[in-house]
């Protein structure tokens, strides 16, 4: 066996409820989940690195597709689609340093499926300057943030794991059918038990899924306008970030959420009865190294006002540790009603995705704070990259559906390499979208907080 080789018995591939739901609820909305990481080199990168890490990687949780079972309401399966599912693109001719985020958008516009491949795909750039970035593109719905890391990772360092998942289209069509027949009849009972729930809470929720959405301002172009979020990150110094941090009476993960909440509150994504922000917070569950689900979170939501944080976070981390709370012991009842998803119409499903992440009700901030990371994840070809930021995307997203869900913001976090890197995106109905906005109010905000960085 290689060095460095993990390789396990063969794991249940039956894909879980929550990840099968967000495939379908994907596809139903013709959207695309994908997360983004780009290097940038202000030294010369060495090409034989990337070239070595882009066969290191897809291995492990990255290294499989989905395959649906052929039965219209049965469990999918995850197949193993080891080692580099696309070629390794590097341009040949460099681009002027201001067309960087152009070059990044294109690379998530490339092709990408969680079905049929390739679900990840690595490309670099050189640039007139003398910069080089690399970009990494993955399916979310094959893997989350947390299970991004670990992969790159493993990939930089030789790590291989195989997680003994059969190839795709190893199953003929009458044995899938036997085999998704009888795990069905092992689901059964977790299937009624939530039915049972489903009555419940569509009888208390009868309102929630007979309303009209709430109105948004007149729209300036056509509903079907494929809309690109504004997006763009800053950094800051670690020693200065945790220094405020206590100063304002919080740590890291309240500076966080009082930055999402202040800078909701300057772009105008506050809930309008009281001005309050509520944000939906990812939390982990990928404890045990075994665990292969694809996104293995759970979502806690977090409401506090947030015109004071900039001179106190008592009120946010209060509200973050009820939260968290909450979400373990009082898991949303939305959330619970996964095991439905293959047996509803479209139409339903979409309703109970924008039930489940209050579009009926709130205008939420997506915050996913991924905390302290190896080092490791800085060296893409061996060498330390100077800067790096990570995004995620719903690609197809149109006006319409934008503005029937009061817009989009999302604000992430990670601490590497001395840095707290803070990438948002945002996109608010009637209001200026363009990055240059964005930047503005970005730097606005960390002033607030007496915060000073870098802003791409």
């Amino acid at each position: 066996m290689p060095a460095g080789d993990d390789r396990r018995s063969a794991p249940d591939n039956v894909v879980p409820y929550a990840d099968q739901a967000l495939l379908l609820a994907l596809r139903g909305a013709g959207q695309e989940a994908v997360m983004q990481v780009i290097w940038i080199y202000e030294h010369p990168i060495d090409l034989d690195g990337v070239r070595r890490f882009h066969r290191n990687y897809g291995q492990g949780l990255i290294g499989r597709l989905i395959e649906r079972s052929p039965l219209p309401f049965g469990r999918h399966r995850w197949v193993s689609v080891p080692g580099p599912q696309a070629a390794l693109d590097i341009a040949s001719n460099p681009r002027p340093r201001e067309e960087l985020y152009d070059w990044a958008h294109d690379q998530v516009e490339l092709p990408l499926d969680p079905e049929f491949g390739p679900s990840w795909r690595l490309g670099v750039q050189s640039f007139t300057d003398g910069t080089t970035a690399a970009s990494l593109v993955l399916s979310h719905t094959v893997i989350d943030g947390g299970g991004a890391v670990m992969t790159i990772c493993d990939a930089v360092l030789g790590n291989r794991k195989d997680l003994g998942y059969p190839p795709r289209h190893t199953r003929s069509r009458l044995r899938a059918v036997r085999e998704d027949l009888r795990q069905l009849g092992r689901d059964l009972p977790e299937i009624g038990r939530t039915l049972r729930k489903a009555v419940k809470v569509a009888t208390r929720r009868r309102d929630e899924l007979t309303r009209p959405s709430t109105p948004v301002p007149p729209s300036t172009g056509r509903g079907d306008d494929v809309i690109m979020t504004a997006f763009t990150t800053a950094l800051i110094d670690i020693e200065q970030w945790d220094s405020r941090a206590e100063s304002l009476g919080g740590n890291h993960f309240s500076l966080v959420a009082g930055f999402a909440g202040k800078l909701a509150e300057n772009l105008g994504r506050t809930r309008p009865a009281d001005g309050a922000v509520t944000l939906m917070i990812p939390v982990s569950e990928r404890d045990n190294p075994a665990d292969t689900g694809g996104n293995v979170v759970t979502i806690a939501n977090v409401t506090f006002d947030p015109a004071p944080v900039t001179k106190d976070l008592s009120g946010a981390r209060s509200a973050i540790k009820q939260g968290l709370v909450t979400a373990r012991q009082t898991p949303d009842e939305m959330v619970e009603l996964v095991p439905l998803i293959p047996f509803l119409p479209k139409r339903a499903m979409g309703r109970m995705a924008d039930m489940a992440f209050s579009f009926t009700d709130d205008v939420p901030v997506n915050c996913s704070n991924l905390g302290d990371v190896p080092d490791t994840l800085l060296s893409l070809d061996g060498t330390v990259a100077e800067r790096m930021y990570f995004r995620g995307i719903d690609r197809n997203l149109t006006r319409g559906v934008l503005e029937k869900r009061n817009g989009l913001m999302t604000v992430a976090s990670m601490r590497l390499g001395g840095k707290v890197i803070l990438p948002v995106m945002s996109y608010i109905p009637g209001a200026d979208n363009s990055r240059t906005r964005l930047r503005e109010v970005m730097a606005q905000t960390l002033a607030e907080f007496d915060l000073s960085g870098a802003i791409e």
